[in-house]
């Protein structure tokens, strides 16, 4: 028996996982994150290809948003935390990846554990093991000197 806590987790991990998706379309696709008209076209066709129901597209489209818009917090966090590597060098999903537990960190207030560990899940699905190991190195080294120092607001004021 499926209880109530499953669903709403399995329900989490899957508008994170469109949430990703949608980060792919824009940074690939360049598909529009606003509130305009091409965007409306652009997410008008990624939902008819990527079919949800409503309450998991409008999660996914806030975190996708929220994410693009703390990146100026975001990527010097990744930059500054993954030795040798700059985030537009980084394999795109594994960025993205990191880019959507950091925003879930800092402005989402999940706890760092949890949003590290769907992280390593998501990696697990759209990347690789060797990915699973850098993006949890990258994003604990995060969890542990940067979360606490950068404050929620500081992220948000990014957006």
């Amino acid at each position: 028996m499926v209880t109530a806590r499953a669903d709403s987790r399995r329900e989490r991990h899957r508008i994170r996982e469109t949430a990703l998706q949608l980060l792919y379309q824009w940074e690939v696709a360049a598909i529009a994150m606003g509130e305009a008209d091409d965007a409306d076209d652009a997410l008008a066709l990624f939902w008819s290809t990527h079919p949800a129901p409503k309450t998991r597209q409008a999660g996914a489209l806030r975190l996708a948003r929220g994410t693009v818009g703390a990146l100026p917090t975001i990527d010097p966090l990744i930059e500054s935390h993954a030795e040798h590597w700059r985030p537009e060098r980084m394999v795109v999903i594994d960025r993205l990846i990191m880019r959507l537990a950091i925003y879930e960190m800092l402005v989402e207030r999940m706890p760092p554990a949890v949003a590290i560990d769907e992280a390593l899940e998501l990696a697990r699905t759209f990347s690789g093991e060797e990915a699973v190991r850098f993006i949890n190195g990258v994003l604990d080294a995060i969890r542990r000197d940067a979360v606490g120092a950068v404050t929620v607001e500081d992220a948000a004021d990014s957006e």
